[in-house]
């Protein structure tokens, strides 16, 4: 493929697809390093930061050109998937929108900003990180003349409950999370207990019960969770905040959760 033809199918991209590509053509690696400097020089190819590169479109100053944040994201690492708020954000179902995205990958990495938009790589978490698509739920989804790699809502819905404060919080991301109509349960569950976080067990279990109605839960999706759910009381979060203890979960509960104070104060 050549130079130009590769630019205009990858909105966003990295030096080794570009150099894979092209050296599959015969031509070194300099000779493709020497191809993206003339470009970038030349104003149609935009640096975002080492390695990484987007395309920059016709008549646009390159010194302004926005590439899209999920594309930018999808590709900071190999295998980074948008995760967290952000992946409720990119499937149309966060309370708030946010300038900052959120990608997981296995590695440890620093956090990066590029015209407005600061980009966060979370270390999988540690029962996952090794596994396939970091234990499934991965959405591969064609966006904006390229492709991002997503985890599903109930992957979402996990990891949100796992590690709250990615989600902005317990009421952005209870307030987030009902704006979503339907989950698979199996998945829901399949996800929970391969995280082997018994706190998270019962965080899950909590939303789907008080959510019962609504998205159609049965007894046995909450039994599974509760098996697996403390065998002492634990407070929600770190934070340690009084509430209401429920048995079944095991979990003092902060009353504006449980109450939806926000409500009033709307």
């Amino acid at each position: 493929m050549r130079p130009r033809q590769f630019f205009a199918s990858r909105p966003v991209f990295t030096h080794g697809e570009f150099v894979t590509a092209h050296t599959g053509q015969g031509r070194s690696e300099h000779t493709s390093n020497a191809i993206l400097a003339q470009y970038v020089a030349a104003g149609k190819l935009t640096r975002i930061r080492k390695g990484l590169y987007a395309a920059v479109p016709p008549g646009v100053d390159p010194q302004k050109a926005m590439p899209d944040p999920y594309l930018v994201a999808t590709h900071a690492k190999d295998d980074a998937v948008i995760g967290y708020h952000s992946a409720l954000e990119f499937l149309g179902k966060a309370y708030s929108v946010w300038s900052r995205v959120q990608y997981v990958t296995a590695s440890r990495v620093r956090p990066f900003s590029f015209r407005g938009s600061e980009f966060v790589g979370i270390q999988a978490s540690a029962p996952v990180k090794g596994l396939e698509d970091f234990g499934g739920g991965v959405l591969r989804r064609p966006h904006a003349g390229g492709q991002v790699r997503v985890t599903s809502l109930e992957r979402s819905l996990v990891d949100l409950m796992h590690s709250p404060a990615r989600g902005g919080g317990w009421e952005e991301t209870w307030r987030s999370l009902e704006l979503v109509e339907f989950f698979d349960l199996e998945a829901v569950a399949r996800f929970t207990i391969q995280l082997g976080s018994a706190l998270t067990s019962a965080r899950v279990g909590l939303f789907l019960e008080l959510h019962e109605e609504e998205l159609m839960v049965e007894e046995k999706h909450l039994q599974i969770l509760e098996t697996r759910s403390p065998g002492q009381p634990r407070y929600l979060d770190g934070q340690r905040r009084p509430g209401t203890f429920v048995p079944r979960w095991n979990l003092v509960v902060p009353e504006f959760l449980l109450q939806r104070q926000w409500e009033e104060m709307g």
